[in-house]
């Protein structure tokens, strides 16, 4: 057993576990144990386990990805405070600056990476467990906690003429056409809800400034080469495989539109139409943590907008005057 094996085993073994979980509960109410829906709907469960054990990491990673949009103008006046300065005490100085600047806001550039980060050993375990099927099969083997029986029910069992183990690249058992048609709609599926979900978050759900830095270059570069390179390596995948992808990230696509719609960032586009669906309502503006003061002067602005397109007549709103 080499070292990545070794690395995976407890994952395989807990990826298999949840998926004969839901097997096993799926048959007991009556579906067909060799029924490639059966097995299907077992690896859509353990997309819905993985994902709700991740919710509080998601909370962490939304925090995360705030807390850098809202020090993007901060991160800009540091790096050109250094602009043209090469020498290593300066980079040295600036990497220091910079680090105490993310402890202050209480947050890091690699936070937002965390959900992808802890699912990519389930993902990769679920790889090696689906492509490992019809070898375990031929083998006499099990795989896992599935035991050989089950490893020979998934290698037969079919989605509209596509065995489940099989891939675009390397086919597999089964009607072959049906492999590529199904194979390629998951694919675009795949990637269609990954660029749509990256999509939406830059177009409602950043600040002018975010959309002005540096790092929004990098982002915008991200929303189409993640696509490609999730869309090229998709070829590869077992056909089991890209129905937890494309699951996984529907799941994300519905998140993000929730804390959209809901827990916008300050100065965005979203937090905009939020202050004035509210104020549309006649419901105060929600202060939004971590918001700047402009953020709440913009939302009163939207709100004292929508009130005076329905003829409101809004409170003049007193300044703090000095003490004399």
């Amino acid at each position: 057993m080499d070292f990545f094996e070794t690395l995976m085993f407890p994952f395989k073994w807990l990826v298999s576990i949840i998926m004969v979980g839901f097997h096993e509960g799926l048959s007991a109410i009556g579906m067909p144990e060799a029924s490639g829906w059966t097995w299907t709907l077992s690896i859509i469960g353990l997309v819905l386990v993985i994902r709700a054990a991740l919710i509080p990491v998601f909370v962490k990673q939304i925090k995360a990805q705030r807390g850098m949009q809202l020090l993007q103008p901060d991160l800009k006046k540091l790096q050109d405070k250094y602009k043209g300065k090469t020498d290593q005490l300066s980079r040295q100085a600036m990497a220091q600056e910079q680090m105490a600047m993310y402890k202050k806001h209480g947050t890091n550039p690699f936070s937002a990476c965390l959900p992808m980060l802890i699912q990519m050993p389930f993902f990769f375990a679920l790889f090696t467990v689906l492509s490992g099927i019809s070898t375990a099969r031929d083998k006499g083997e099990g795989i896992g906690a599935m035991s050989h029986q089950q490893v020979t029910q998934f290698d037969e069992s079919t989605i509209f003429g596509a065995t489940l183990s099989a891939s675009l690249l390397h086919g597999g058992e089964g009607n072959q056409v049906a492999v590529w048609i199904l194979s390629i709609i998951m694919i675009l599926a795949m990637t269609a809800s990954q660029f749509i979900t990256q999509k939406q978050i830059m177009a409602k759900n950043m600040s002018e400034e975010a959309m002005a830095s540096p790092f929004m270059r990098q982002q915008k570069m991200m929303l189409y080469i993640l696509p490609v390179v999730f869309g090229v390596g998709g070829i590869n995948f077992p056909i089991g495989v890209l129905i937890y992808w494309t699951t996984t990230n529907l799941w994300t696509m519905g998140q993000q539109f929730f804390v959209i719609r809901r827990m916008p960032t300050p100065g965005s586009p979203a937090a905009k139409a939020l202050a004035e669906r509210r104020a549309a309502k006649g419901l105060p503006a929600l202060p939004i943590l971590g918001g700047k003061k402009a953020d709440a002067e913009t939302e009163a602005a939207a709100a004292a907008a929508v009130a005076q397109a329905k003829g409101q007549r809004i409170q003049p709103q007193r300044k703090n005057r000095k003490k004399k």
